[in-house]
């Protein structure tokens, strides 16, 4: 029982360290607060430019919003009220 438990351990620490790992240079757009000034003109009041960045899952800019509960990404929203999204690579 013990030799099992003593395997479970070493095993559960060596895949520990194992994850998905980026390599290479960041995108400045992917980095929280680096927004363009076409962005920064565009987007309607009350939203935090400092957190926002480029999420290239959909291509569109996100900010935090810190609740009382949680901080949570919201879409980056123009004075209309539409998403401000970069234009996509044909």
């Amino acid at each position: 029982m013990q030799k099992r438990i003593a395997i479970t351990i070493t095993l559960v620490s060596i895949t520990a360290g194992c994850s998905a790992q980026f390599t290479g240079a960041k995108s400045k757009a992917l980095e929280p607060g680096n927004v363009p000034d076409s962005v920064v003109a565009l987007a309607g009041p009350g939203q935090d430019l400092a957190t926002a960045r480029l999420l290239p899952e959909d291509n569109c800019f996100w900010y935090e919003h810190s609740g009382p509960v949680e901080t949570t990404l919201v879409p980056l929203r123009a004075t209309n009220g539409a998403p401000i999204c970069a234009a996509r690579d044909a």
